[in-house]
């Protein structure tokens, strides 16, 4: 299915892509596709097909430059308005929400918005030889999506990210544990997002949720918070169908046939 011309969506065996599709404008965030982008994810939480998503943009080299700057200037020069007014989520927070898995396969480098769009992906294959940045600090915006960084990449690195906008090599990233692939081509970036998204999707859907659910609410909450509030995510996953179809399955020596309840 296809959400427009610049937001492509699709669902196929259980995996859901999204493809940003404005190559020549280095697949930048236009009002179109970052109001379509919120509407996406809440269609993604409601269809019980989809059990991951893999996020991607067409090849240029960049695969996502962040806010489109041409628009926001026309828009502040015809409405007098910072287009953040015109956006249904300005810092992408619905998409940190989504119950399912996101894979982000970057087939380029990533700066401002596309930074934003990694740090609220799950997993993240990036593209060998580009550069990641926070650039806001450059043109006079700024970055409050970036915090979650500090819980993800050291505090000075984070810090010069912010205050400087410079660009650094993605290989300093995957070797910080950011990044969890590199690969050496767009095409091999997307084939192992794919390969991530298979595994993920085959897996006990309620165990996968509460995984996710459970990460997400430690890091928010702290160790020892987090650690009681994940006793009781999971509560639903132990208490499950399939956490008795699991061990069968594997007494069995056979595929596990997961029902999600």
């Amino acid at each position: 299915m296809t959400q427009s011309d610049e937001l492509l969506f699709s669902v196929a065996e259980g995996i859901a892509t999204v493809t940003i599709n404005r190559p020549q404008q280095r697949n930048a965030l236009n009002i179109a596709v970052s109001n379509g982008l919120f509407k996406l994810w809440e269609e993604v939480d409601v269809n019980p097909e989809v059990r991951v998503v893999v996020l991607t943009s067409a090849d240029c080299g960049i695969f996502c430059a962040g806010m489109d700057l041409k628009e926001a200037a026309r828009m502040k020069q015809e409405t007098g308005e910072d287009i953040l007014t015109f956006l249904k989520d300005p810092f992408h927070a619905r998409m940190r929400r989504v119950k399912v898995p996101i894979i982000a396969a970057m087939t380029g480098g990533l700066m401002a918005g596309g930074m934003l769009m990694s740090l609220n992906s799950d997993i993240r294959v990036g593209l060998a030889g580009t550069n990641v940045g926070i650039t806001e600090s450059k043109i006079g915006r700024g970055s409050p999506w970036a915090m979650p960084l500090i819980w993800m990449l050291p505090q000075p690195m984070v810090m010069e990210m912010v205050l400087t906008g410079n660009l650094f090599p993605i290989e300093r990233f995957y070797d910080l544990g950011f990044i969890n692939h590199l690969e050496a081509d767009p095409d091999a970036v997307r084939a192992k997002a794919f390969e991530l998204a298979a595994t993920i999707r085959d897996n006990a859907p309620l165990s996968v949720a509460a995984g996710k659910e459970s990460i997400l609410t430690a890091m928010s909450a702290g160790s020892d918070a987090g650690l009681e509030l994940a006793n009781r995510i999971y509560h639903t996953a132990y208490n499950s169908e399939d956490a008795v179809e699991g061990p069968r399955a594997f007494a069995e020596k056979r595929k596990p046939v997961w029902k999600g309840r």
